[in-house]
């Protein structure tokens, strides 16, 4: 099992971190990931908003054990404790990006999270 507890000290780490908690369903450490109130654009052409939603879509994700792998991320960008991440996706959805902000506890957390993205 994970370390719900461990935050994402760097943005890069919350890719990490999500891959390892989503493989052992991790619940609790993934929505640990996101703020309070955060947005994701999933599942497509719909929004997910705020920690009980996400709960309900990662319990709806993970319920056939989908097993998910660490992809590459491209250079992040900051603007103080605020980054924009992203991540050319391995199976052909499009490039992942994510909005991220480095909390009071110097955790970083997603604020805005589109998982997929196929461009027009």
């Amino acid at each position: 099992m994970t370390d719900s507890l461990s935050i994402a000290k760097t943005p890069e780490d919350i890719t990490r971190l999500f891959v390892e908690r989503a493989n052992v369903q991790d619940i609790d450490g993934l929505v640990d990931l996101y703020e309070e109130d955060a947005v994701m654009a999933f599942p497509p052409g719909q929004e997910t908003k705020g920690h009980a939603a996400i709960r309900s879509l990662f319990e709806q994700m993970l319920a056939d054990s989908p097993q998910f792998e660490l992809e590459p991320s491209n250079p992040t960008l900051y603007s103080g404790d605020i980054a924009l991440t992203s991540t050319p996706s391995k199976d052909n959805t499009g490039t992942r990006v994510q909005v991220v902000r480095k909390g009071a506890d110097g955790g970083w957390r997603r604020v805005i999270d589109r998982p997929e993205d196929r461009g027009a």
